[in-house]
């Protein structure tokens, strides 16, 4: 859900067992959330589907801490006090999740690790009180770090690490992944517009700001991940900036290559998503929905 308008994405597998978006479409916001919604509920029969919503960035925080040695039934209420001191907001205040991070590649003698998914209440709670008003089943609020793993996995070779970058309107989102799990993500705060619309010189300090972004990221990497061998790093293409890509690959010590939904998923009847802008303006979109299509199977 965005300031004006509604993205919504239904995907299903198809007989080849690949990921089929069925539908895809925008709606202007008319007379609230709530009034679209219900609108939107009736018109896609939402109430047969599973159903998940994005929180965009800035509403939520990802952060990375040691696991506490207790069991999985204790671990949620162990971090809460963990990150207390880490929050803007009293953490009696905070809804929370734990999301593990595999100790397969993490490098020799290091703790095992998990994310922290927290928001506050105050944005968590009118969610999905809304949801409930507009009587739409919802299943799972998600961030669009997992999500853009969910896109990442249907990428990923075999044995092989992968990190993927993209931008939109939010800003650019970056994660590395392995075997279809969140190994480490990174927000870059430039916008998409902000690429599009920049003149040389600002063109040319966003290549710089990005590829430093990337590379310490990579560098992060490599000293927490050193069994994980990394394949690739994967661009959504920026329309009207080819440059970005060759930059990075001429700056990186890894292949960079740009991608195409199309690629991994069909969408026969959605001629649009065959843009790069499109891609991108809904790509968090798509992946939440592959979650939703995930627990469904």
């Amino acid at each position: 859900m965005h300031k004006e308008r509604i993205d919504i994405a239904y995907v299903r597998r198809n007989a080849a067992g690949r990921p089929e978006i069925v539908s895809l479409d925008s709606f202007r916001q008319e007379g609230g959330l709530e009034t679209t919604l219900t609108r939107l509920r009736k018109e896609f029969k939402l109430t047969q589907s599973r159903c998940a919503t994005l929180l965009p960035h800035g509403e939520y925080q990802i952060l990375q801490i040691d696991a506490p040695n207790v069991p999985a039934t204790e671990m949620r209420e162990a971090v809460r006090w963990r990150v207390k001191d880490l929050l803007d907001y009293s953490v009696q205040a905070a809804t929370m999740d734990v999301l593990d991070i595999p100790v397969n590649g993490t490098a020799p003698g290091r703790a095992k690790s998990v994310f922290v998914i927290t928001a506050n209440n105050s944005i968590v709670g009118p969610r999905i009180q809304l949801f409930d008003a507009a009587q739409i089943p919802l299943e799972v609020i998600d961030v669009p770090e997992l999500a853009q793993r969910n896109i990442a996995a249907l990428f990923e070779e075999k044995n092989r690490g992968l990190v993927l970058l993209a931008f939109d309107e939010y800003g650019g989102t970056l994660t590395f992944t392995h075997e279809g799990e969140l190994y480490a993500s990174r927000h870059i705060e430039i916008t998409l517009n902000q690429l599009v619309e920049a003149d040389e010189r600002n063109r040319n300090i966003y290549l710089e700001r990005i590829g430093l972004e990337l590379q310490r990221s990579l560098d992060n990497c490599y000293r927490q991940y050193s069994l994980i061998s990394l394949g690739q790093v994967l661009l959504l293409p920026v329309p009207g900036l080819p440059e970005l890509a060759q930059y990075l690959g001429a700056n990186l010590d890894v292949p960079v290559k740009t991608f195409d939904l199309a690629d991994v998923i069909d969408f026969p009847t959605i001629p649009e998503l065959k843009s790069s802008a499109r891609q991108a303006q809904c790509l968090h979109t798509i992946g939440v929905a592959l979650r939703a299509e995930k627990v469904a199977a």
